[in-house]
């Protein structure tokens, strides 16, 4: 189906008034400030005062509006209701004293300021338009398959089992497992993944990514609104709704500094006449630039604009925050611990090792033991017909196949009995094992073993690998080592996560031996083996009195309860579980372990921003009170330097938007 890629350029005007209201507003401001000012130089006062007082009628009414509710539905002021007080002092100023520039300066004050909300409205746009280009991607009809034939339905009504057909260079509408087809898949508007993703039969596709030169039938595993694109759409507008704790602080500061500054107005409104023998006239003015400069406004735009940058970077980038707390915090993080399977590792068994017996050909080993595995669901069984799957090796014709629980599976090869599994399994005696429905566990003699298979056996489970052995006609083929393997990208994130000063930790409920090899291949700093959930929790509680701040890495149900007591918790989006999706404060969506330094990265970065911003509002803050004490700062001056301190903070918070 075509998509527009554009809109008319009459239709993308009117959008844009539509979705700026207070552009609007400051653009029909500034041209009736022109006027009036322009009335009263020439000598059109009368039209000139009525001009402006239009001005700051379409100027403020927007901020007056918000500032009149605050203060009667909440008993609080707020800066809106602040400068709109200042802008009408100094037409009142101006009007009772005839000095009718002070209503031009007024007018600027209000001009300015609606000139600043325009902005700050466009640049929090900015922060929002990749989620609502992820939604745009997302079609609105799929071309469903139903005995043969097409029929078009609206996204939204498919249900799970439902197979669509996606053709070359269509959007995926929703997501699902490829039930027939291969092609190339470009995730990068849901993962960040650069580089496109060879998809095949079995492998998840997401709703938004875009298929490549081959046709694909999908078959719906979960429903359209349960779709990882929609997840993430519901989950980052969640984040920017939710005020994190210190954007939380900065609002109850506003309340009490905002009573504070009236008050010091009212002080500075009658003391200076008394002490200092200033003009009324001087006090007042005096006192409307004092509400304008000492307004928080810098303050308040100093963190939020900051944080939901950051949430927009990450989620451009396949990194979801689920709010701006957990974005600051990432920052924090002194410690992380890592569950072992499908986080540090894969989470998939492969075959590591094929070790023939002398003589013996290792596609031979291979092809008896897959053909006895393709019986078998046991996941050492997948992975070993998987390897000869990957050898182009035939299956054999085997005959009376029957396994063994916890001893492996046997059958016949035209005649002659096959075996795989333990040592005293595979060897033992044909006639007995296969009428003994339950054989015993260990024989009261030892099968003669070839000792060096035997000392590379001890090997090989001694690095935490799972070996099976294999046998034809009570003879030893040779053994089959079968292990989860490390991420590629594991050592190298953790070497830089340890760059960055922060130490690693692995938890897994896998025995010691297993543990020590994925920690020494991955490089982690303390392994802790043989736990059950409830003892990950222990150990997060252990490192957090230890680290000020730690985070819990997983994928999987057992991993819920760590991840919701650290400080942290972060998923694996593609092979977690989904309760690990919803437990935690941050997904990786494309299931890429390193993207987790860039979470970090970009939390810190956050954090370095905020504080630039608080110091520069601050700073702002107290060298214009200064110069309006000293008498050296006019009305629109100060009015010029409080928004554009706060313009200033609010794109140095956009600065994580970009790359």
């Amino acid at each position: 189906m075509a998509i527009p890629l554009s809109v008319p350029r009459s239709q993308s005007w009117w959008r844009w008034l539509q979705t700026f209201p207070e552009a609007i507003a400051a653009v029909g401001c500034g041209l009736l400030t022109l006027l009036g000012w322009l009335a009263l130089g020439g000598n059109w006062v009368s039209i000139g005062i009525w001009v402006l007082l239009a001005a700051y009628v379409i100027g403020g009414f927007e901020s007056a509006r918000e500032g009149l509710t605050t203060l009667w539905q909440k008993h609080e002021l707020d800066v809106d209701l602040l400068m709109v007080v200042a802008a009408v002092g100094a037409a009142t100023l101006g009007l009772w004293q005839q000095q009718y520039y002070l209503l031009v300066d007024g007018a600027v004050l209000i001009l300015i300021f609606a000139i600043s909300g325009a902005l700050e409205s466009v640049a929090m746009q900015r922060t929002e338009r990749n989620i609502r280009s992820l939604m745009q991607l997302t079609p609105d009809i799929a071309r469903t398959i139903t005995q043969s034939q097409e029929h078009m339905v609206p996204t939204a009504q498919l249900q799970v089992g439902d197979r669509i057909l996606i053709k070359p260079g269509e959007l995926i509408p929703t997501d699902g497992l490829i039930w027939e087809g291969y092609s190339v898949v470009n995730q990068a508007p849901i993962t960040g993944e650069s580089i496109p993703v060879e998809k095949a039969i079995g492998d998840e596709v997401f709703a938004g990514s875009i298929n490549g030169s081959g046709a694909l039938t999908v078959e719906l595993h979960r429903p359209p609104q349960s779709s990882l694109i929609q997840r993430v759409i519901r989950l980052v507008e969640q984040a920017q709704s939710t005020a994190p704790p210190s954007q939380q602080f900065l609002e109850t500061f506003e309340r009490g500094y905002a009573k504070l500054i009236v008050g010091a107005a009212l002080l500075l409104a009658i003391l200076p006449p008394l002490l200092w023998q200033w003009s009324w006239e001087t006090t007042l003015y005096r006192m409307l630039v004092f509400l304008v400069v000492a307004s928080p406004c810098a303050l308040m735009a100093a963190i939020m604009p900051t944080l939901l940058s950051g949430i927009a970077r990450g989620a451009r980038q396949g990194i979801l925050f689920k709010d701006g707390a957990q974005l600051e915090t990432i920052g924090q993080v002194q410690a992380i611990a890592f569950d072992k399977t499908g986080t540090l590792t894969t989470g998939i068994l492969q075959v590591s090792d094929l070790i023939p017996a002398p003589g013996v050909a290792a596609e031979q080993v291979l092809q008896v033991a897959a053909s006895l595995e393709s019986y078998s669901e046991h996941p050492v069984a997948q992975a070993v017909v998987q390897a000869a799957q990957r050898q182009n090796l035939a299956r054999l014709p085997l005959q009376a196949v029957q396994a063994e629980v916890g001893q492996g599976i046997a059958g016949t090869l035209d005649g002659v009995p096959v075996r795989l599994g333990r040592p005293t399994f595979v060897l033992a005696d044909s006639a007995t094992a296969m009428t003994t429905t339950h054989p015993p566990r260990t024989l009261p003699w030892e099968p003669p073993l070839p000792s060096a298979l035997v000392q590379t056996s001890h090997h090989l489970e001694q690095n935490g690998k799972t070996v099976v052995w294999v046998s034809q006609q009570q003879q030893v083929l040779g053994l089959i080592a079968v292990a989860d393997r490390v991420r590629p990208t594991a050592a190298g994130l953790l070497k830089n996560l340890r760059q960055l000063g922060i130490t690693t930790i692995m938890l897994t409920g896998d025995n010691d031996a297993t543990a020590q090899t994925v920690a020494q291949t991955a490089g982690v700093d303390a392994v802790y083996a043989n736990l059950l959930p409830e003892d990950k929790v222990s150990v997060i509680q252990q490192l957090q009195q230890k680290y000020s701040t730690v985070a819990m890495v997983g994928d999987g149900i057992n991993d819920a309860p760590a991840l919701a007591q650290a400080a942290v918790g972060i998923a694996m989006g593609g092979a977690g579980s989904d309760v690990a999706l919803e437990t935690a404060d941050i997904v990786l969506i494309a299931d890429r372990l390193e993207k987790l330094e860039q979470a970090i990265r970009i939390g810190r970065r956050s954090r370095r921003i905020i504080r630039q911003n608080i110091a520069i509002a601050l700073t702002s803050i107290v060298l214009l009170m200064i110069a309006n004490f000293l008498g050296e700062l006019t009305l629109p001056a100060g009015v010029l330097g409080h928004e554009g301190s706060t313009l200033l903070v609010t794109l140095n918070g956009l600065r994580l938007l970009r790359g």
